[in-house]
């Protein structure tokens, strides 16, 4: 694997030492960032900021990794908790923009659907994009249909 870049100085050390974990156990699958990304729900940019300690990663990202790296049972626990240590201390960026509903934009919320998701956190599958039109046509036709019945019934 290649070097990997140097963490900040002033990371808090909780960060640090997940960040620092997560380096290791990506190592330890032997996938680039592109590979990882293709087989995970997570861009290369995202991971690039995961591992880069830009970003904390969301816990399902997180998931992901441990499963690709066999990780399982205790051990994978083990990483959550680490994961939740390092998202409680991680440092807060001075300002993210606005949503209009006055929510922060990107910030990590699980509670959104895929599809309210930034780009970078929607599915990265290769049919993800076609699932999504034919979701949208679906619903669609499904509303004409209705609208049909209705009107002839």
């Amino acid at each position: 694997m290649g070097a990997w870049q140097p963490l900040p100085d002033d990371l808090p050390p909780e960060v640090r030492h997940f960040v620092e974990q997560l380096r290791t156990l990506k190592d330890s699958t032997g996938l680039s960032l592109v590979a990882l990304g293709a087989k995970t729900a997570y861009s290369k940019s995202s991971w690039h900021r995961y591992l880069n300690a830009t970003q904390p990663p969301p816990r399902h990202a997180v998931a992901a990794l441990c499963r690709i790296a066999g990780l399982a049972g205790t051990d994978a626990e083990r990483f959550g908790v680490r994961w939740e240590l390092a998202v409680q201390a991680w440092p807060k960026p001075a300002s993210l923009p606005v949503r209009p509903d006055g929510g922060q934009e990107y910030e990590d919320d699980p509670t959104l659907p895929w599809w309210d998701a930034p780009p970078d956190r929607a599915p990265q599958t290769p049919g993800g994009r076609l699932l999504r039109y034919a979701l949208v046509l679906l619903v669609a036709l499904l509303a004409v249909g209705v609208l049909a019945a209705v009107t002839l019934g």
